[in-house]
């Protein structure tokens, strides 16, 4: 497999990520993720999506942290500091499950508390249902675990199609459209500084055409067997949405009728946030999360 590594001068300076970098290995793939708070906090397992990477995460690691707790966030294989394929075809959704279940492994991690948003939520979900012993509760933001058996919206076919068509794949400025209000041009920089030129952006491109919508689909058997572990989950689950995004829009109320720890949860709406909530709205999103690790 050939990959691609981004030069760690993109990544100096980027405002408000001060965090210091951390590699792991899996399969001969360096994973880079970022690793604060005490090491014997509870561990708060942050996984972005689609085509952004753990700077999503910025606002709201230093508040889980100063909660006790210990945030762990990834970059997905193909995003951030983490190493890129170069071809298309070597990613798969069931890679990247592997992937990040080697992050969960090689770390150790457990009494987890998930907090997946996008394609987070795709790779998260599966990881829960596949090694629930080591996830002590789920927030679910802006995301879903689809089979294929349902058609897909039109929001999310009109970005397939344009992830697709587009020349140049531009992540800085795909991240801000999915956001309520956009984003200011340094930090539309800051998602860009992982892709030096299109060869590194085969992540991101080929992304859109993994998620599951046939019923066919290479990854419709796996997420079935997991909607059957999930359909069983008792512990604590959390929707916390915003009220934005034309993408997940009404998945949280489908998360909420299907698992069973959702009940009783004190599920939010977060107001003013697009697609990319943790941009919009992070520091709402992280109290959301510490509240809800504090309840017994």
């Amino acid at each position: 497999m050939e990959l691609l590594r981004t030069p760690d001068d993109r990544f100096a300076n980027l405002p408000g990520y001060p965090f210091a970098p951390h590699y792991l290995t899996v399969d001969g793939i360096r994973i880079h993720y970022v690793d604060e708070g005490p090491r014997g906090g509870a561990p708060v397992l942050l996984l972005h999506g689609e085509p952004s990477w753990s700077y999503l995460y910025r606002k709201m690691i230093p508040i889980i942290t100063k909660a006790g707790h210990r945030a762990i966030a990834p970059d997905l294989v193909g995003f951030g500091r983490s190493d890129k394929p170069v071809r298309r075809e070597d990613f798969t959704y069931q890679r990247h499950v592997d992937w990040m279940r080697g992050v969960l492994e090689q770390l150790d991690l457990r009494g987890v508390t998930l907090v997946c948003q996008d394609w987070g939520g795709l790779i998260g979900l599966r990881l829960v249902a596949e090694h629930p012993d080591r996830f002590a509760r789920v927030v679910a933001a802006n995301t879903f675990l689809p089979t294929g058996d349902q058609p897909a919206g039109p929001a999310f076919l009109a970005w397939q199609k344009f992830s697709q068509e587009v020349p140049d794949f531009p992540v800085g400025t795909i991240v801000s459209g999915g956001c309520a209000n956009g984003v200011a041009p340094e930090i539309i920089a800051a998602y860009d500084a992982p892709f030096p030129d299109d060869r590194y952006k085969a992540g991101p491109r080929q992304f859109p055409l993994l998620v599951p919508t046939s019923p066919d689909d290479p990854a419709s058997a796996a997420n079935r067997k997991a909607w059957e572990v999930l359909s069983r989950w008792t512990k604590p689950f959390l929707t916390a949405f915003s009220d934005q995004d034309p993408i997940t829009g009404g998945a949280d109320q489908l998360l909420q009728a299907a698992i069973p720890g959702a009940k009783g949860q004190p599920h939010t709406t977060i107001t003013g946030g697009g697609h990319f909530l943790q941009e919009d709205c992070g520091e709402a999103l992280a109290k959301v999360v510490v509240d809800f690790m504090a309840r017994r």
